[in-house]
């Protein structure tokens, strides 16, 4: 029973996350051609570089999309710890398109510095404003979804969304430059973007670190740790833990686990502890994937 409890929570982590990346899909696809069209119609390259961005966003949003649903299926006989690990290969691919999008807005940008244009319409800066507010909101939306799911295909989704807030921002600084200071001014919002690629690059590395950390099976779990050896220890039998391992693959943490117990209990007590002290903790951790006990005699 309490195995079926951890596994309805997970599945529901992982529809919770689908429906996230549905909603970074639609708004990255419409903010995409606002951006365009109101960079084209409004002289602005500062927006044109942002719509380049969004556009990016909605294949890695793609990208996100299709990790999470890979990431669901059961384990098998090739697979026994499940499919978890696509999600920090996707996050990979999510910070190369970053990385590529990033290198095209800081050339363009360039290209543009050096080749003499209008000044932007005072009317973008309102676009931009709203852009702003709504990459800003759904930073936060997705951000608490995926610290909710332990995505971190997702977070990186969501660290998508708050680098296309501060390329606005960016924008929404440069073309209030030019505006205000009219001729001779007319470069800046193409200095705004070359400066928000820097951010792009300085966030993608913000997010390639972590998924890194996953797929090396690095200790970055100090509390969950502790948290899994005081749900340990409410177990009647179970006098103290040992070595506590976690490795985490998609929204699941796979630990081993060593308990000490009485030394003169029979092996098939040990046995039944070991059971009782697994689904334990999976009802109390329902992020908890596959569960190792290895017990040990106390002293």
């Amino acid at each position: 029973m309490e195995h079926r409890v951890g596994t309805i929570l997970g599945m529901d982590n992982e529809q919770t996350a689908i429906k996230t990346s549905y909603f970074s899909i639609i708004g990255n696809t419409s903010l995409a051609i606002i951006k365009a069209l109101a960079g084209f119609f409004g002289n602005s390259y500062a927006l044109i570089a942002d719509a380049i961005e969004s556009t990016t966003d909605i294949f890695s949003s793609l990208l996100v999309l299709f990790g999470l649903k890979y990431a669901r299926r059961p384990a098998d006989e090739n697979h026994p710890y499940g499919h978890g690990r696509i999600e920090p290969l996707i996050t990979f691919l999510v910070v190369a398109f970053l990385v590529t999008s990033a290198t095209i807005i800081a050339y363009e940008s360039i290209l543009h510095i050096q080749t003499p244009h209008k000044v932007p319409q005072p009317w973008t800066l309102i676009v931009l404003g709203g852009i702003i507010v709504w990459k800003e909101v759904s930073y936060r939306i997705v951000i608490r979804k995926s610290e909710l799911t332990n995505s971190s295909s997702l977070r990186a989704d969501a660290w998508h969304h708050r680098s296309d807030a501060i390329t606005s921002v960016t924008a929404f600084i440069g073309i209030s430059i030019a505006i205000i200071f009219g001729k001779g001014y007319e470069t800046a919002d193409d200095w705004a973007a070359l400066v928000a690629s820097a951010f792009i690059l300085y966030n993608s590395y913000l997010i390639f670190r972590p998924a890194l950390g996953e797929i090396m099976d690095e200790h970055l779990y100090d509390d969950l740790q502790k948290e899994i050896r005081a749900v340990s220890l409410t177990v009647p039998g179970i006098l103290s833990t040992e070595k506590c391992l976690i490795r985490k693959a998609g929204m699941q943490y796979h630990i081993d686990l060593h308990a000490r117990v009485d030394g003169q209990i029979s092996v098939t007590e040990g046995h039944d502890l070991a059971h009782l002290l697994k689904d334990t903790l999976c009802e109390k951790i329902p992020t908890l994937g596959h569960v190792s006990i290895h017990i040990e005699p106390q002293g």
